[in-house]
Formats: structure tokens, C-alpha cells, sequence
């Protein structure tokens, strides 16, 4: 028998795959016990449908099972079958392929455990050779060498994780990596804070993100400009940006210098204001937005410089300039950096002396 594609039979959306009607025609060829190629015309009398709609009927009931030609008889010449057996032979074949997926998946996990843990029992020889994870300053070279580090140490998280996370909005991609580990951690009862720049409140993805692990009993806020990113972790591991270009980090387990970057987050934490998309919280964080732009003007920075500490695009803060100067009614932007001071919109707020800033 011939593998059924129910692919091309399968319904949209929420839209019945057996209609009134057919169940109509259905019964009236479980009543005849048959069906030949002339009695859709017959259906269609009896039924009180037209012809064209009885042979799609049976078309349908055909591609479902629910029909099946005879053996040795001409085309459209058709037997009827019991629901429960055509269930069977429509659905079995696919399930049985489905079941042989499972075990080459399963086969293909047990294959890769076994890698993994071959490759991991090289930590002796590495950790012999000063390359361990008890350095208190270790080098990550890239990307992958850091998300393979940082999945690890917050997979391993007992307490808590600390997280500053700058930009205006965050890949999609990879907050879909970040969601599940995120959701395990919450589950086992780790403490989740991060603070995220106003402009996240904004972005689609970022903001389903957020709005998912805070129903988990994760604590988000935000603020118009944070420093660089930091993740700490059950306070005794630190990663701190490094190498730029090839997006490296600093993995750092020294007592002291991660007391310092937990006092840096206690900091922006307070200052930060509790994450809400509703339209009252955007109105007060576009407004700090633009009092933090006047601090900048103030200090003489350039559109491209603020946009980038902000987390925006250059469009968007020339926008944000321009509505600036409106509400001031500057008729430049130095005049707008005068009368921001004068209104006070330009005293910043310091942080610690001993809290070191990496920018």
C-alpha cells in the first residue's frame, strides 16, 4: 500500500475537514455499502446537493480512507470502511515513521553525550596547565568561547544571576537562546535581576522576552544609558567586555573585582525604574530619554556619540533632538544646552568612586 501524504489534506487554521456535507455523502454510502462512479449523481438527488460538490465529497473521503477501490474493479469504483480502520491505515505509516525519527534522534543524543563528555575529560590536563576555571582572570577570546562559558557558569547558578544588557533591543535569535536557560533558571529558584536601557520597552522581540521570564519571577529595569554589559553570577563570577571586534570577554573570579561590579549593578539597579510597557511608563521614560539627550548636548556630543550610548538609531536621536529643542524652544543645539541647564536637565548622577565603569 501506497504511504497516504496527509500533508495535502490536512485543514487550515481552524477550518473542519469534514464538512457537513460530506458527512453527508458518508452515510449514504455506508448505506449502500459502495459507491460507483455513477451515484454522485444519485447522492446528489437523494441528498439534495449538487453533483459536482457529491464527487468532491468522495474524493475527500477517499484521500481520507474512509473509501477505497476495490480490488479489481474499474476506476471511482469504491468500498466502503470503518472510521477506527481508516484512521489506521491513513495515520500508521506516517506514525511509524515518526517513531523511527525518535530513535535516530535518541541514537544521535546518546552519540553526542558521549563526545561531550569525551572532549570534557580533558579538564584535568587544561586546569594542570593554568588554563582551569579557578583563575581569577581568564581570557575569553570570542563569542563562542564566551557563550560556551557563560552557559555553563549560569547554568550552573545556585543563587542568583546579576545582568546589564545595553542596547536598544536585542537580536531575536539570540534571545531565543536565552529564553529557555533563562526559564530553567527561574524553575530551580535563581534569582534573575537585569536592567536593560527604556529604548527595550520598545522593541517587539525584547520586549516579549522580558514580558515572559518577569511572568517566571524575574525583576527588569531600565534606564536611558547603561554602562557596558555584565553578567554576575551567585556574586563570585563576573564577565566584563573585552577584544571588541571579536566580541571576547573578561571571565573574572576575584573576589574583589567582583565585589566591584556587584556594587556597579546595586547602583544601576537604583536608579533603574521597574519594566512597564504601559502607555504612562513611556511616557516617563521618553522623557528621561530626552533629559539624559540635553546632559549629552551639554556636554557637546555629537548626534552619532548619543545615539550609540543610548541604544537608538541616528535618526531616531535626531528626532529626539529636534523635539528637544521644540519643548526648550532653542533655536539651536547650544542654545538647547543653556536652557537645559538653567531648567536643570543636565546634572548628572554620579556613580561611586570605587565603582569602576567599563565602557
Amino acid at each position: 500500500m501506497n504511504p497516504v501524504n496527509t500533508d495535502t489534506i490536512r485543514p487550515s487554521g481552524r477550518e473542519a475537514l469534514l464538512d457537513h456535507e460530506t458527512r453527508l455523502v458518508y452515510e449514504w454510502a455506508v448505506r449502500q455499502r459502495r459507491v460507483e462512479p455513477a451515484d454522485p449523481a444519485r447522492m446528489a438527488g437523494d441528498l439534495g446537493l449538487t453533483e459536482a460538490r457529491c464527487r468532491r465529497a468522495v474524493d475527500l473521503l477517499a484521500a481520507l480512507c474512509l473509501l477505497v477501490r476495490r480490488p479489481g474493479a474499474e476506476r471511482g469504483c469504491y468500498a466502503t470502511v470503518g472510521p477506527e480502520a481508516a484512521a489506521a491505515r491513513l495515520t500508521g505509516q506516517e506514525e511509524a515513521r515518526l517513531r523511527l525519527e525518535e530513535a535516530e534522534l535518541g541514537r544521535r543524543q546518546a552519540e553526542l553525550a558521549r563526545l561531550r563528555a569525551e572532549v570534557a575529560s580533558l579538564a584535568p590536563v587544561y586546569q594542570s596547565q593554568g588554563g582551569g576555571s579557578d583563575a581569577s582572570v581568564r581570557l575569553l577570546e570570542d563569542a563562542y568561547v564566551l557563550r560556551s562559558a557563560l552557559d555553563s557558569v549560569v547554568g550552573a547558578a545556585k543563587e542568583e544571576v546579576l545582568a546589564i544588557r545595553p542596547g536598544g533591543g536585542h537580536p531575536e535569535a539570540a534571545l531565543a537562546e536565552l529564553l529557555p536557560r533563562d526559564l530553567g533558571m527561574l524553575e530551580r529558584g535563581v534569582r534573575l535581576r537585569s536592567v536593560y536601557q527604556h529604548l527595550t520597552r520598545f522593541d517587539p522581540p525584547t520586549r516579549s522576552y522580558a514580558e515572559l521570564v518577569i511572568a517566571e519571577g524575574a525583576e527588569i529595569r531600565t534606564r536611558a544609558e547603561v554602562p557596558a554589559k555584565l553578567v554576575v553570577v551567585d556574586r563570585t563570577t563576573a564577565f566584563v567586555p573585552a577584544r571588541r571586534a571579536t566580541g571576547g570577554a573578561l571571565m573574572v573570579r576575584e573576589p574583589a573585582l567582583v565585589a566591584h561590579f556587584v556594587r556597579l549593578f546595586e547602583h544601576e539597579w537604583g536608579q533603574a525604574v521597574p519594566y512597564d510597557t504601559a502607555p504612562t511608563a513611556a511616557r516617563t521614560v521618553t522623557r528621561d530619554v530626552s533629559d539624559v539627550i540635553a546632559l549629552l548636548l551639554a556636554a557637546g556630543e555629537k548626534d552619532d556619540t548619543i545615539a550609540r550610548r543610548l541604544g537608538m538609531s541616528t535618526r531616531t536621536c535626531r528626532r529626539h533632538v529636534a523635539d528637544l529643542l521644540a519643548r526648550l524652544g532653542a533655536q539651536s543645539r547650544f542654545q538647547a544646552g543653556v536652557l537645559a541647564e538653567r531648567e536643570g536637565l543636565t546634572v548628572p548622577v554620579d556613580v561611586p568612586a570605587d565603582v569602576p565603569v567599563p565602557r
